[in-house]
This record gives structure tokens, sequence and C-alpha cells, in this order.
């Protein structure tokens, strides 16, 4: 089997995801739309791949609008169409923050900002804790999506959905793919900023990902192997043995 991950900017890796899917067999592919010397400047054109020759695909994160067709538009309104396609031709989808709202407009739904931003490691509350448990997942986003027409909705919290279902796809709007070095990247990007006028340290904030890297990495591997057999079923299911 073969996944795909989607990585918009050069600071997102596919992180415990792909080692997991890597752990259950899968070849992993990247594709870069923005890279660095594009991302002041991320306005630029891409030409995604063939579907067929996945069997999987994984767009994550992106520190820009899922809404914003005027600033990045060039590749966004493709890509939305292109998931659109996945959908249509049977081919599951995980979509992670910026990915599962980009999921969320292909499916009929909107992305628009949030009241506020949520940021940093926070609990969810979920309707079935052993497909998507309740956290903390870490978070960083500042828009929210609407749920589309025929979707499930999965978990929530106070601020914004968390995560449906829709077929053999799956959004999730936090970042199970996070690790601290990725956190690194964000905060390196202007990430840092982001999280002095959120009114947190970003120091702090690092140390405390540091921390939870190890408890994170088990509760993604869960969440994969959870969306893998009940949702994209593209594994049997397993005994807890065999976690």
């Amino acid at each position: 089997m073969k996944a795909l991950f989607v990585q918009h900017d050069h600071v997102t890796s596919s992180g415990p995801i792909a080692d997991r899917l890597r752990h259950h067999g899968f070849e992993v592919d990247e594709i870069l739309v923005v890279d660095a010397g594009n991302f002041r400047t991320p306005n630029v054109r891409f030409d995604f791949p063939d579907l067929a020759e996945y069997d999987l695909v994984v767009p994550l994160g992106a520190p820009w609008g899922a809404w914003d067709d005027e600033s990045i538009g060039r590749w966004l309104t493709p890509e939305v169409e292109w998931l659109r396609q996945a959908v249509l031709t049977d081919v599951p989808v995980l979509g992670v923050c910026f990915g599962g709202q980009l999921l969320s407009r292909a499916l009929g739904g909107t992305v628009a900002p949030a009241p506020k931003a949520e940021i940093g490691w926070t609990p969810v509350h979920s309707d079935d804790q052993s497909l998507i448990g309740p956290g903390p997942w870490f978070q960083f986003h500042y828009d929210r999506w609407t749920l589309p027409a025929g979707a499930t909705e999965l978990a929530r919290n106070a601020a914004a959905s968390q995560a449906f279902s829709f077929g053999r796809s799956l959004a999730v709007q936090f970042h199970p793919e996070l690790d601290a070095d990725t956190l690194q990247g964000w905060l390196t990007e202007g990430g840092a900023t982001k999280v002095i006028a959120d009114g947190q340290d970003p120091v702090a904030l690092l140390a405390h990902t540091r921390a939870e890297e190890g408890a994170a990495r088990e509760r993604t591997y869960a969440l994969v192997d959870a969306f893998l057999e009940r949702i994209a079923m593209l594994l049997p299911a397993a005994s807890p043995t065999e976690h």
C-alpha cells in the first residue's frame, strides 16, 4: 500500500503518522507545495499527482487560511478539487488541521476565521474514545470548519469541531503529527510571535511539547490504527494485543 503526505510548508513534518503507516507496511511519499524560498510569497502554482497511484492521502497543516483563495488560490482551489476527486474515487483522506479544513470545503462545507485562536495542548470531547482519544492534542489554528452535509462529527470542544468522518475519510482539527522538532520549526518561522500574542510563552510551550512527546506519539499511533481499521478500511480489525 502507498500513502501520500501533502506538506504545504517546509517546516511541517509527517512525524509519527508516517512512522505508524510505515509500521503497517505502507510506502510513504511526500510532496511539498510551498518551499522555503516561497514561504513569504506562497501563491505558487502546483500540480497534484495522480490519485490512482495512492491508497491513502494525508494533507497536513499550513500557516495560511484554508479559506484564503486570494492569497494561496493558485494551489488551494486545485487542492480542494483534488481532494473532492479523492473522495469521489474512494481514495481515503486523513486531513490534519488545514488539511481537515480543506476536506470540509471539498465536501461542501465552509471554513472561516474562528472567534479566537486555539494554541497548545488541549483535551477534546469525543463520542468514541476508541477512535478519537480525548487527548490532550496539540492545537495551532485560527480557523474552523462547518460540518459538511452527510458527515458525522466525532469530537469537539468549546472552540471548534475537532473531528468528522465522511465515508472512508477522516478530518481532525488538531495535530497528531506534531513532535517537538516540528513545533520548533513553526516557532522559528513566525509561530513564536503568534504564541506570544496569544498570551503564552513559546519556550514553555516547547518544553511542554517535549515532555508530552512520548505519550502523544502513542495517542497518534492509536488514532492511526483506528482510522485504518474502522474508517479507511485499509487494515483488518486487530485485537488489542496486536497494537
